[in-house]
């Protein structure tokens, strides 16, 4: 009998589900504005201009590109709403693969060798799991508007899957390469929706329980501290403090010192 390829498969099964996923939401796509902050969205990412605090601007930015190519007037909104429609087929796709990576090590305890029953058990149950998820209420209802939820969704399944791959190549020369890349999705982050953020501690537990297999009260309290002071960190202090400086720079350096507007931006950077 012929051993299937698990990696393979993963990835064409992955892919069936976005596609199923991106057909479903385009098809239901809102062709028009759906009547709360989407239609500020669409505008403000057309035109773009400033939208409410704290501000989208990276999804403004992509909404924006995407407005590029609508080809009336009236086919903007369509184009910036399919925008949620592509992140939330995405967010699918990283969801299947991140639970094939959970599950395929839950099944390997104890065994040496996969058989293909079992591959084949893993693969469907993850597509069931991704597909209702895709057909879900509240995530359908995002995935077809101009709303930074279902941008923030992505990123949230993204940056799981990164973190996934992170421990597996943690021991590799190389391995802290997906760390930086996990670093990376966090700061772009900033620039949609702070949801994303709530990732931090996941990722904070998968390193914990793959350096300390052997789990006690006491270490556990303290990676329990340390996943929350990490997101505190980077949610409470990165994120403001950052802003404030390059703020109070630009304030500076063109109402005290004289120079030209963005030059205290510049000068942050």
């Amino acid at each position: 009998m012929l051993t299937i390829n698990f990696k393979k498969w993963n990835t064409i099964t992955g892919w069936l589900t976005f596609l199923i996923a991106l057909t479903v939401y385009t098809l239901t796509l809102e062709p028009t504005v759906s009547f709360w902050d989407a239609g500020e969205y669409i505008a403000t990412s057309a035109k773009l201009e400033v939208g409410h605090p704290p501000g989208a601007p990276l999804f403004q930015m992509l909404g924006a590109f995407a407005a590029m190519f609508a080809t009336s007037p009236d086919k903007i909104a369509a184009m910036v709403n399919w925008v949620s429609a592509l992140s939330s087929a995405f967010a699918v796709l990283f969801m299947f693969w991140s639970a094939t990576n959970i599950l395929l090590k839950v099944v390997k305890i104890g065994t040496e060798k996969l058989s293909n029953h079992t591959v084949i058990a893993v693969l469907g149950s993850c597509l069931i799991g991704a597909l209702t998820f895709t057909f879900s209420d509240t995530f359908w209802f995002s995935a077809v508007e101009t709303e930074v939820y279902a941008m923030a969704t992505f990123m949230l399944a993204l940056l799981l899957w990164l973190g996934l791959r992170w421990i597996d190549a943690i021991d590799e020369p190389r391995g802290n390469k997906w760390l930086l890349l996990i670093a990376l999705v966090v700061g772009m982050s900033f620039g949609v929706h702070f949801m994303a953020l709530l990732a931090i501690p996941s990722i904070g537990y998968l390193y914990y329980f793959k350096k300390y297999p052997k789990v006690t009260v006491k270490n556990f309290i303290i990676a329990n501290v340390v996943v929350v002071g990490v997101l505190l960190i980077v949610f409470g202090f990165l994120m403001p403090y950052t802003m404030i400086f390059f703020g109070k720079s630009e304030i500076f350096f063109v109402n005290s010192v004289g120079l030209p507007f963005n030059s205290g931006t510049i000068i942050a950077f």
